[in-house]
């Protein structure tokens, strides 16, 4: 018993394991832990990251009171500002400004502009963007008064310092007359002055054009060129004029009707006439501004209406004229103060104690309230980051504004807006443009389309290549060449996207532009060319198909692919010269150029960097993933299960198909999947072969832009926690989520497969 107890002990140590070895296997088992555990957090915080860049594109307008200052107890008729706020002007009914020292100690200061005749004011029109007031006289004269602000470094502390500098009158009307509404408009060359005239108890509009020509010596005399007389041709009582910044477009408002006058060289013509309010009978216009830029109108209505119109070519015309893009929510009064945005498309209303910040392109309020006094006077400054506000007891209040990204909002950028210029609203993406009064479009709708495009294209060109590949290889190619091929195909996959990217748009492209008919072909011939040999093979005697051995059939097949290969190519111009024949609109004569005959029959484009390149090249690269992947899956299917099948009677093709692929169906997902991440996430083959436009559709000969793609692009230019950059932000949480979403219904899906076609 001894002896055997002693054996026993022997046998059973000599198959435990040594101490170490337990101890690296706790070792690497709490590693693994700890990597996997730091790779979820790696992946969470990158998550809270994005999420912590793009929240606040959807945060509100803040606004929160400074300072009040008390100034002259004047009947002030205007109220202005430098960009910085820091030294605002008023305007009295004489035509004295105040200016008010809010960042240091000079107080108030009275600056009386200096005229080479004076003359009594009546009215008066305040320009923020030229830092114009422009003064109407009692006997029918124009004039105005420019403000400058300068910077300047005293003592080591920025003073803003102002100069005033004044034009001469002219006359609007020779008659004489009270202007009771003015405007003057400064285009360089040319200069429009407009009013409305108060003569024998009837009011009259008139307008003038100057000129004023440039020499070597500097600016000419400002000289009448044309008066015009409009009274004419306005139905009702004029109530107020604006011309736009570059004195060709002039607006008379009645309280029912806006009157539209277009400038041609010389000749002042009456465009459009409309009613903003026709469908609110009872109501009235209250103001009527211009936005930023002169291209939209506000106005409101003394029942509380708030429509914005802008100028577009509206359907079935030729010609830019107003229609109604924007309204508001009513506001408790009409507005009769009003103050626009030297830097967006926002606008502030106020009246009584009431005032409303609201944004255009997003039709939304950013910021409201109901104040502890009443207004006189509001104004935004130029650098959208302060509001003053004077109130009835001559009391200026300044009070801090933030709202970074005023042109986000969820309908923003995944929505359709109604942008100026468009005649209908639409989802567009261009983050910057080559003015100051550029509308920002940020939709992500079409960078997505542009994704999803994109990578449609490319799998529907690699998966069927790759998947019959793999089969064919795994399942029918001998061992040697088979290990020549895997090899090959893998090294595919480390060509860099840049290269492939070069040779799609310097290379693959012109010569795709001029073959497309060929390209068809081509794509058409193979497959039925390889079934027609299969077919023909299979029909052929076992003495003969015995005389090549199995696996290496290929080597038969190839000079026939290359053949059928060279013939689609040369027979494509045949083909085009027979079906793709359209008449040249240019000579008239018929012309065999698909180029010219998809856009004539579809409708649409044909470009030459084109979703059709993007598809191949793009699908070059996801092939050998796609490949190598589905390969293993196919070679891992247990040897028993194919030589069952083929001990049954089952061909080498119907175990593939009926027994084979089922049985990695799991596996070959998995490859699909990766390869759609593969293609979501391609950047430079994307950017260099498809001209990075963002469109809306998916036609095949037009490009796209994708999501990362955009972020590539415009990341650099991005202002560090701009709009665009937090928009950029938000393209990769979109980016982020997308290929979370599918990778996690991928994952079940392949466990569901899995489980289905598990062997044991």
């Amino acid at each position: 018993m001894a002896e055997l107890k002693t054996e026993s002990n022997f046998i059973s140590n000599r198959f435990q394991p040594a101490k170490s070895t337990l101890l690296v296997d706790r070792l690497m088992n709490r590693f693994i832990k700890i990597g996997g555990g730091l790779v979820i957090a790696a992946v969470m915080g990158i998550f809270i990251f994005i999420l912590c860049q793009l929240l606040p594109l959807f945060q509100q307008a803040k606004v929160s009171p400074i300072k009040t200052f008390p100034v002259p107890d004047k009947e002030i008729v205007a109220l202005g500002t430098d960009e910085w706020a820091e030294l605002p002007f008023l305007l009295d009914k004489k035509g004295v400004f105040y200016f008010v020292d809010l960042a240091g100690d000079r107080g108030v200061t009275s600056v009386t502009p200096s005229f080479q005749e004076e003359k009594k004011k009546s009215s008066f029109k305040y320009r923020p963007q030229s830092q114009t007031v422009i003064f109407g006289t009692e006997d029918g004269y124009l004039s105005q008064a420019k403000i400058k602000y300068t910077p300047a470094f005293i003592n080591g502390r920025r003073v803003v310092q102002q100069k005033i500098t004044t034009s001469p009158f002219f006359p609007l009307v020779e008659k004489g007359g009270v202007v009771v509404a003015v405007d003057y408009a400064d285009a360089e060359s040319e200069k429009m002055g407009a009013g409305i005239v108060l003569r024998r108890g009837q009011k009259e509009v008139y307008a003038v054009l100057l000129t004023q020509k440039r020499s070597l010596i500097g600016k000419g005399k400002v000289k009448i060129a044309e008066t015009y007389e409009l009274t004419d041709q306005i139905e009702g009582e004029p109530k107020d004029v604006l011309l736009n910044s570059q004195a060709n477009n002039l607006i008379i408002a009645t309280s029912k009707k806006i009157y539209y006058f277009y400038r041609n060289e010389d000749e002042l013509f009456l465009k459009q006439t409309f009613e903003p309010f026709q469908d609110l009978p009872n109501e009235t216009i209250a103001s009527i501004d211009y936005l930023l830029g002169d291209v939209s109108l506000v106005l409101t209505g003394f029942s509380g209406a708030n429509r914005v119109f802008s100028l577009f070519i509206p359907k079935g015309k030729t010609t830019r004229l107003f229609g109604q893009t924007k309204e508001f929510p009513s506001i408790p009064l009409g507005a009769n103060l009003y103050s626009k945005s030297l830097r967006n498309k926002a606008f502030l209303l106020g009246e009584k104690n009431f005032v409303s910040l609201r944004y255009v392109t997003t039709e939304k309020i950013r910021w409201q309230a109901e104040l502890d006094f009443d207004l006189k006077q509001l104004v935004l400054n130029g650098k959208y980051n302060r509001i003053l506000f004077l109130d009835q007891a001559n009391q200026l209040h300044l009070y801090s504004l933030k709202d970074p990204h005023p042109e986000t909002s969820f309908k923003a950028l995944f929505g359709k807006l109604w942008y100026e210029g468009y005649s209908k609203p639409e989802y567009l993406w261009q983050s910057t443009g080559g003015t100051d009064d550029f509308e920002p479009k940020l939709s992500m709708v079409p960078l997505i389309v542009g994704t999803l495009k994109g990578t449609l294209y490319a799998l529907v060109f690699a998966i069927p290549i790759a998947l019959l590949a793999a089969i064919y290889t795994s399942q029918f190619v001998i061992r040697e060449h088979r290990q020549v091929i895997k090899p090959a195909m893998e090294i595919m996959a480390s060509l860099p996207s840049v290269v492939l990217g070069f040779l799609a748009a310097l290379w693959l492209a012109p010569l795709i532009e001029t073959r497309v008919p060929s390209l068809f072909l081509i794509v058409l011939m193979i497959p039925a060319s390889a079934i027609l040999f299969g077919w023909w093979w299979s029909s052929q005697s076992i003495q003969l198909r015995s005389k090549v051995k199995p696996g290496t059939e290929f080597l038969v097949f190839l000079p026939i692919l290359i053949v059928v290969t060279y013939v689609g190519w040369v027979l494509g111009p045949v083909l085009e010269k027979a079906l793709f024949v359209v008449t040249d609109p240019g000579t008239g004569q018929s012309v065999a150029d698909f180029r010219m005959w998809w856009p004539e029959i579809t409708g649409t484009p044909f470009e030459q960097r084109n979703s059709l390149v993007v598809g191949f090249m793009m699908g070059f690269a996801v092939i050998p993933i796609l490949f190598t992947i589905a390969e293993d899956a196919f070679s891992n299917v247990p040897i028993a299960l194919s030589s069952a099948s083929l001990a049954c009677g089952a061909s080498r093709w119907q175990t593939a198909i009926r027994v084979v692929l089922p049985t990695a169906s799991a596996g070959i997902f998995s490859a699909i999947m990766i390869g759609l991440g593969r293609a979501v996430g391609e950047t430079m083959i994307v950017v260099m072969a498809t001209g990075n436009t963002p469109i809306m559709d998916l036609n095949i000969f037009t490009g796209m832009r994708t999501l990362s793609a955009n972020i590539a692009v415009e990341l650099p230019e991005a202002p560090h926690h701009g709009t665009l950059y937090r928009g950029l932000f938000l393209g990769a949480m979109v980016l982020f989520l997308m290929t979370f979403f599918v990778n996690t219904l991928a994952e079940i899906l392949r466990q569901y497969l899995r489980q289905k076609f598990k062997t044991a």
